[in-house]
């Protein structure tokens, strides 16, 4: 499967975009969709700056990523909203965040709503409940139960 149109937007909506670097709330280097990782071979720092293209294919290089994480942990069937919700929490979080969670234990046992149930509980970023964080699991609960 890939990412929808619906399923792009809310990532976007959520991950805001940055074209100057500036560090996430626990300290971490970002830009652009909320990206982690290395630019074109250059570590993200203090004073970076990307054009709107570059933010483009980083995101779409991300959500590429992480669709291939999602289908090999989920080992049942989903609806399109269901992916679509399942890249938006991975892009946030990591395959890794996925892999280790009840969400995906329930999830890859059938049992869709308790599945859907646990994307509330993944609201904090360093130990803190983050206002931002609690509405996007929320809507990413509303899109995988739509």
């Amino acid at each position: 499967m890939v990412t929808s149109e619906q399923g792009l937007a809310l990532i976007k909506h959520f991950e805001g975009c940055r074209l100057e670097a500036y560090q996430d709330v626990v300290g971490v280097w970002t830009i652009g969709y909320g990206w982690t990782q290395s630019v074109d071979g250059v570590v993200i720092h203090a004073g970076m700056q990307i054009d709107q293209l570059t933010a483009d294919r980083l995101l779409l290089s991300g959500i590429g990523e992480y669709e291939s994480g999602v289908g090999g942990l989920v080992s049942v069937p989903v609806s399109q909203s269901q992916f679509d919700a399942l890249v938006s929490f991975v892009y946030n979080l990591g395959c890794r965040s996925l892999a280790d969670s009840t969400l995906l234990k329930k999830l890859n046992q059938q049992d869709y709503a308790g599945a859907a149930m646990e994307f509330p509980r993944w609201n904090k970023a360093g130990g803190v409940v983050l206002a931002g964080l609690t509405s996007r699991r929320l809507a990413e609960q509303k899109l995988f139960l739509s």
